[in-house]
Parts: C-alpha cells; sequence; structure tokens
C-alpha cells in the first residue's frame, strides 16, 4: 500500500506552521506536501508546470484546502478538481478561517467533501487536527484508483 500523502494547499506561513505543529503533536507522522497558491496546487495535481515530467500522478490522501488563496482562489481550485476525471474523487477538506455562509455553501456545491473552520485557539486546532488525520487518514476508505 501507498503512503498515505496529505496536501495542504495554504498560502500563510504561520498556518502552515501551526498545521505542521499540530500534525507532529498528534503523532501524525504522514508526509504533508505544501503549495502555497492555487495554481501550483493544481499544476502538482495535475503533473504541469514545474512538476510536468514526473514519473507518476500525485494523488493525496487528502487535500486540506484554504479559500484564500493567491493567483486562484481555493473554490476555483476544487471547481477545475471536480471537472477533471484524473481528480473528480480526490478526498478536499475545505480548512479555512472564512466565517461567509456564501463559501460554505459554494464549497459544498462544489463537491468539497468537508468543511473546518480553522480555530483560533491552539488546543483546539490541535483537536481539530487529530480528528481530521484520524478520520481521512485512518477510518476513511478511499475510492479505488
Amino acid at each position: 500500500m501507498a503512503p498515505k500523502i496529505i496536501l495542504l494547499v495554504e498560502d500563510n506561513p504561520d498556518d502552515e506552521a501551526l498545521t505542521r505543529r499540530a500534525f507532529r503533536k498528534n503523532n501524525i507522522l504522514n508526509e504533508l506536501r505544501v503549495c502555497h497558491n492555487g495554481v501550483e496546487a493544481l499544476d502538482l495535481l495535475f503533473g504541469e508546470g514545474q512538476y510536468a515530467g514526473e514519473a507518476a500522478p500525485f494523488k493525496p490522501a487528502v487535500i486540506l484546502l484554504d479559500l484564500n488563496l493567491p493567483l486562484l482562489s481555493g473554490l476555483e481550485v476544487l471547481r477545475r478538481l471536480r471537472a477533471d476525471e484524473r481528480t473528480r474523487l480526490l478526498p478536499v477538506v475545505i480548512l479555512t478561517s472564512s466565517k461567509e455562509e456564501r463559501d460554505l455553501l459554494e464549497g459544498y456545491r462544489l463537491g468539497a467533501n468537508s468543511y473546518v473552520r480553522k480555530p483560533v485557539d491552539f488546543a483546539e486546532f490541535l483537536e481539530a487536527t487529530r480528528q481530521l488525520g484520524l478520520y481521512w487518514l485512518m477510518l476513511n476508505e478511499p475510492p479505488p484508483t
């Protein structure tokens, strides 16, 4: 079985560091790949741009997707993932600080598997990260590839 890799699409270095710290504290030792904008994420997932010519397509166990990204928004990334047969079934968890109801509705309308608001308190973020890791890496049965 291939190792379960997590793709974090996050432009804020503080949130990236917080996520890495929370994973370590929760003993989530899976590889964490990070893309810092929507274009980079799509390039990685479709094997284009700087990732063209990589041996195998990148298929993470789960994508943790921020909404407020430079170059291409998280919602547009999600729209493009769901429109392509190669990425349509990848699990996508929107992990955002947005409290906008329209973002929540649009995320689900576009096919997000889950929508999680980033807790401000580190202890709450730690617990949210533990639960995300437990569910998406241990309990969830992914679609066959």
